[in-house]
């Protein structure tokens, strides 16, 4: 079997097979950039999840892979939803249709009562310098009642093929929901040196990391595997749950996250702790998939918070993406809310200061293949809140 760069595919006939988890990782090596959450190992994560892994292919050639969870409906075991969460990793600026039309074939011979995925693909950008003129204009409340700074052609003309094709979408009106957000901020690597990454940041951001190697702040990479480290992590982040008022995962998730993508490859997933004499004042986790680095979860503590030890990870963090060759770190999601009086506000002011450019995605969309199991399902979901 022979791997390859996505197929540009219109015209192609393709077909969806199910391949194996080695042929689905053998192709993700091809690839510059594939989100994480669609790797094989991301299955044994998701263990409450029917997983597999599909393939597209070109005659013998695979051509584009996606990691599908089976997610199965209360009172309607033998249907699922299909969810390909950021993915698949298919060459989106072809014609979709001959990526989507047999991708939808299978799951619903397979049981699916509807596919939910998320592209990979930017619509809209805006700079640093724009999000903060939107956070100091009272009239401004949204990113997205500002010009944008760039807009992408392949995103733009993927949403409107979607919804073309009876694809709906999930993404919701604050950016966040029960899935993946669509808007995200990023700081782009390719071509720059450390030099030009600190000048990008705010002055607050510079003097931070300043302050931290001033203080003695030492960040390392944590031996997550032997256990210890990784307690303490999930110490110091539950602690920051409490405080910060959300519901932290157990422990158990983070081993089996570490477990999973360590043997998956030994760089995709690093534990980055930050002491100060001797105690632990912040610690984050890196995940990297080919040239995309992703800050996927931080904590910090709330004593000490003067020695900057989340600027010292965030810092240390970066210059690793870099020299590992990334295009991009991806500090993940934010809301679209410029309101300084919105309590979301914060999060996109802390990522801002790393300078880079807040991103707006295609977002998540579901096609109903089932539509009355469908209905049923969605208000299911909306009786429970999402």
């Amino acid at each position: 079997m022979s791997y390859s760069e996505p197929a540009r595919a219109a015209g192609a006939s393709l077909t969806v097979e199910p391949i194996s988890a080695a042929e689905h990782l053998a192709f993700v090596r091809t690839q510059r950039s594939v989100s994480f959450l669609q790797t094989p190992a991301w299955a044994h994560v998701k263990t409450e999840w029917r997983s597999e892994s599909l393939g597209w292919f070109d005659g013998p050639r695979l051509v584009g892979a996606g990691l599908v969870l089976h997610r199965p409906v209360p009172r309607f075991d033998r249907f699922t939803l299909a969810y390909l969460a950021e993915g698949p990793a298919i060459d989106w600026s072809g014609e979709i249709s001959a990526w989507l039309d047999p991708l939808a074939s299978y799951l619903r011979a397979r049981g699916a009562f509807a596919i939910r995925l998320g592209p990979s693909v930017c619509t809209s950008t805006w700079t640093a310098a724009q999000v903060k003129q939107g956070i100091a204009d009272p009239g401004i409340k949204r990113l997205t009642d500002m010009p944008s700074h760039w807009d992408d052609p392949v995103g733009i003309r993927v949403t409107g093929r979607l919804r073309d094709a009876g694809w709906l979408p999930q993404s919701p009106e604050d950016g966040f929901g029960v899935g993946h957000p669509q808007f995200k901020y990023e700081v782009p690597l390719a071509g720059r040196t450390e030099e030009d990454l600190l000048r990008g940041m705010n002055q607050l951001w510079r003097r931070n990391i300043k302050k931290a190697a001033k203080e003695g702040v030492e960040v390392t990479v944590g031996e997550a595997m032997a256990g210890a480290d990784l307690k303490a992590f999930h110490y110091l982040y539950v602690h920051t749950a409490e405080r910060d008022r959300f519901t932290p995962r157990p422990l158990r998730y983070f081993e089996t996250m570490f477990a999973a993508l360590r043997a998956e490859d030994p760089e995709r997933i690093k534990l980055y702790l930050a002491h100060h004499q001797g105690d632990l004042v912040a610690a984050t986790i890196l995940v990297r998939v080919g040239a995309h680095a992703v800050y996927a979860y931080g904590a910090s503590a709330t004593e000490k918070r003067e020695v900057r030890g989340s600027n010292a990870c965030q810092w240390a963090m970066i210059r690793d993406s870099l020299a590992a060759g990334c295009d991009v770190y991806d500090l993940r999601g934010i809301t679209p809310t410029l309101d300084a009086d919105d309590a979301h506000v914060g999060l996109i002011r802390f990522k801002v200061g790393a300078g880079g450019q807040a991103v707006r995605y295609v977002g998540e969309w579901d096609l109903p293949l089932r539509p009355m199991v469908y209905r049923a399902f969605d208000l299911y979901m909306r009786r429970r809140g999402r």
